[in-house]
């Protein structure tokens, strides 16, 4: 066990040392002057050294690595060139928002939808599968944004039970924190229940009919514990990957539900970075995106050896 998790550990530095160069080069490569690019063409020659100061771009481009990667190390991802502060505090600032509503949205699919396709699958053709698999079919077709306003209208403006944006911390209590992560858990959660959904379906009719299905059947197993105990543990690989993959998403940033509901998380960080030519931020975002997809990733990989025998250690 131990030997494969350092293998799949190993595997992961390839990964992120290609992401940092990628990183690094994206400033240091672009046509003409990176500092002109930042500061825009009517910036002052003092700006400009203020800026290559500021990113080591005064320095050989060997040097300017080593010294950045030193930082990255240290977490330290240098100072936004917009407000100023250092760019781990204005995500540790972001994060908060952003992993309570991906963590909500997140358990809220899993509990629906995983129950909903094994239902499916259990009776595939009948109303309650076609029902479902109509039900996937609009999550994927109606844009996020379209549900998130009909949402707001009912519940927040007509029924007003709900606030219609903004943000409440853990730490101003449990009724405020859920009034406001809600709204926009549901909203999401709408794309992952169809999702899930539909993958746990597939992978149950891929396994229902398996010979150990059968035989927990032939050994006088009730059907629930046939579906969930043996049927859902053999079909729970591809299902763990895409609930994985919708973890790191949420947690990367979901931009249009953040910029409906005023979220100050970091899908909304990132794009103002992005407009504002903030690269610091730009290129730590880049970062932190990664490191979350391969340690999701990483840890699913580990997550397989529970469910797969034929996994060697």
């Amino acid at each position: 066990m131990i030997f494969y998790v350092l293998k799949r550990i190993l595997a992961t530095v390839p990964v992120m040392a290609f992401v940092a160069i990628f990183v690094f080069l994206l400033l240091r490569l672009t046509p003409g002057d990176p500092a002109v690019a930042i500061a825009g063409d009517q910036a002052t020659e003092e700006q400009l050294r203020q800026i290559r100061a500021a990113l080591s771009l005064d320095q050989p481009l060997l040097v300017q690595f080593v010294t950045w990667i030193q930082q990255i190390v240290r977490l330290d991802f240098g100072k936004s060139l917009i407000s100023g502060l250092p760019v781990s505090e204005l995500i540790a600032q972001r994060l908060e928002p952003t992993l309570s509503i991906a963590l909500v949205t997140i358990s809220m699919s899993v509990l629906v939808a995983v129950p909903l396709g094994v239902l499916t699958a259990w009776k595939q053709g009948s109303w309650i599968d076609r029902g479902a698999v109509a039900f996937s079919v609009l999550g994927f077709s109606i844009p996020v944004f379209v549900i998130a306003y009909m949402l707001i209208q009912l519940f927040a403006i007509d029924l007003r039970w709900l606030p219609v944006q903004g943000f409440a911390p853990l730490s101003r209590g449990l009724g405020p924190f859920l009034s406001h992560a809600i709204l926009p858990s549901v909203v999401l959660s709408v794309i992952y229940v169809a999702l899930i959904a539909r993958m746990t379906r597939a992978a149950m009719l891929d396994v229902i009919h398996e010979d150990f299905v059968r035989t927990a059947r032939a050994k006088g197993c009730t059907e629930p514990r046939v579906l969930f105990r043996h049927a859902l543990r053999n079909a729970a690989i591809p299902i763990l990957t895409v609930v994985g993959t919708g973890l790191a998403l949420l947690i990367s940033g979901v931009v249009v539900t953040e910029s409906v509901f005023n979220l100050p998380g970091l899908g909304r960080l990132t794009i103002d970075a992005v407009m504002a030519r903030d690269y610091p931020v730009i290129q730590a975002m880049i970062l932190v995106t990664s490191a979350v997809y391969v340690l999701i990733n990483l840890l699913i990989d580990l997550a397989y050896s529970l469910f797969d025998p034929r996994i060697k250690y």
